[in-house]
């Protein structure tokens, strides 16, 4: 991968930070957005998959009720947008749910720019991205398969981009991501509550 990864270290760091001096004014007023309109804490703390397969807490705004069921995948529920909190659909809907990971970067377990962090307990992608090569980089914020489809991606669909992102890592494919990534959330693009299904191909 050559140096890129090492530049690429230092750009999350000193970015992340920025990010978390300049939107901390966001942060206070959905944190508290989010105790005003649900019960329960306004940050959700899972452990995810990170590079190497190593664990490592992740850091979200609680988007969810308190009684939804713990560690499973919301594709996994019987009716995800049941236990949907009312502040809750925009927040996963804007990515702004999301903004809670500069701290997970700022502290190495992610990246700004990466294939998407899998539940620990998702064995046949954690299973599928190791045997693709995934897990030798840092999970991101967001990545290749995030503006490709989303939640609508099958997994096999979804660790093929994943792969593809770290074959071709690089400045380019980062920023090309890091854009993507924006005009996709504006768009509310491959947004479905309940899972990883619909497209097909790439």
């Amino acid at each position: 991968m050559g140096v890129y990864p090492h530049v690429k270290r230092g750009a999350d760091a000193l970015l992340s930070l920025l990010a978390l001096v300049c939107l901390s004014p966001l942060y206070l007023a959905l944190a508290l957005a989010v105790k005003l309109t649900s019960p329960g804490p306004a940050l959700f703390r899972q452990k995810r998959v990170g590079r190497g397969g190593r664990l490592f807490t992740i850091y979200k705004f609680r988007t969810m009720r308190t009684d939804t069921p713990r560690d499973t995948a919301t594709h996994l529920l019987s009716n995800p947008g049941s236990y949907i909190t009312p502040l809750g659909a925009f927040l996963r809907r804007s990515s702004l749910d999301e903004l809670p990971q500069f701290f997970n970067v700022l502290k190495g377990d992610m990246s700004i720019v990466g294939p998407r962090p899998a539940l620990y307990n998702q064995y046949d992608l954690i299973a599928a991205r190791e045997k693709a090569g995934v897990n030798r980089v840092r999970p991101g914020i967001t990545g290749w398969a995030q503006i490709n489809g989303r939640d609508e991606l099958p997994l096999p669909v979804k660790v093929q981009y994943d792969r593809e992102y770290v074959e071709n890592l690089s400045l380019r494919m980062d920023v090309r991501c890091f854009f993507g990534s924006i005009w996709a959330v504006l768009r509310a693009d491959g947004v479905r509550e309940g899972g990883t299904g619909g497209k097909k191909s790439a």
